[in-house]
């Protein structure tokens, strides 16, 4: 298989049938084990783990807020449970959801059990505890992999409804629910919290928020905070060699793809970008044009051309896009 695929507008050659088309490997741009944290974002980690609180990751989209919570389940050997939040999530729907459509539809004939679907922080919930206390909750047929400890992701937790993040702690501190389609049913420690989740299988809880709004001072004061800052070109140099195979932090290469990367960024005032590009962005643009055959000696000072052909990875929109061609063409580099 060779580039280009689609062919049309390019060369004459036929483009590749579809199913010869291959994403590229991802597999080690998407390790948690090179996952490279801030050292200040570790002890914030290590903080949350010890008082038991949640922890509220804040920072630029891209900047790995995600990505922490993979890395941490494979630090400490767990599980991962995600919630992604909606703009109609409730707190209830962190435990479970409901079909209730195809239960009217079978009406009395079919156990109830059979139209719920435990959710991250219900799954967690349930999974701390061996099967026979949770019995009553379980769909019939459902592999219990209890009594385990899992890592519950809520991510981008500012999508949600403003009364979300207090009904959310209220949830997460209780650690119990009840489901009122069972007969109000209840996980274990909703009558005597002493007998709740055991401590060594509590669920871990991990939020993340792009502060596309503010969140509630009560919310906040109730979790550990941390705000990961953007990779100084040091720090994005360890990570480019950790997640790029072949690529060292101190190739051509590398050098000429950050010293672009960071121009195209406001802070360094020589380009004015609605959107900055992001870590992942920089981490998927490195990963295409060694594909394309720039090898890790050479300098993309002299790979221009192809620069501009694969500006979008790196730039999301028409305006955006052409300043940075300009730039690229008449001022980097020279």
């Amino acid at each position: 298989m060779s580039y280009p695929y689609f062919t049309k507008g390019l060369t004459d050659r036929a483009s590749q049938r579809a199913e010869d088309i291959l994403p590229l490997d991802r597999a080690q741009i998407e390790d948690p084990a090179a996952y490279m944290p801030h050292k200040d974002l570790s002890h914030a980690v290590n903080v949350a783990l010890m008082l038991g609180m949640p922890l509220l990751l804040t920072g630029e989209p891209g900047t790995g807020k995600t990505q922490l919570a993979y890395a941490l389940a494979s630090e400490i050997q767990c599980d991962v449970l995600k919630f992604e939040t909606k703009s109609t999530s409730q707190a209830r729907d962190l435990f479970y959801t409901y079909d209730a459509l195809s239960a009217f539809k079978v009406k009395d004939e079919t156990d109830p059990r059979l139209f719920i679907r435990y959710q991250a922080l219900g799954q967690a919930i349930l999974e701390a505890f061996d099967a026979s206390s949770v019995q009553n909750l379980l769909t019939p047929g459902t592999v219990h992999r209890g009594p385990r400890r899992a890592i519950v992701l809520i991510d981008e937790i500012d999508k949600a409804p403003r009364d979300f993040p207090n009904d959310l702690l209220n949830e997460i501190e209780r650690l119990y629910f009840r489901v009122p389609e069972l007969g109000n049913q209840a996980s274990p420690g909703a009558d005597d919290t002493k007998n709740g989740v055991p401590a060594k299988y509590r669920p871990i809880v991990i939020l993340t928020s792009n502060s596309e709004k503010g969140l509630p001072d009560p919310f906040l004061r109730r979790c550990v905070y941390f705000d990961i800052p953007f990779p100084t070109a040091e720090e994005m140099k360890a990570i480019v060699a950790a997640r790029i195979a072949d690529l060292g932090p101190n190739d051509p290469m590398t050098a000429d793809a950050l010293d672009l990367f960071y121009r195209l960024r406001k802070s360094a005032r020589l380009v004015s970008l609605k959107k900055e590009p992001s870590t992942a962005e920089l981490l998927n643009w490195l990963q295409v044009l060694r594909t394309r055959g720039v090898r890790a000696a050479q300098r993309l000072t002299t790979q221009k051309p192809l620069v501009e052909e694969t500006l979008s990875t790196l730039i999301k929109s028409s305006d955006d896009r052409a300043e940075a061609r300009k730039f690229v063409a008449e001022r980097w580099g020279v």
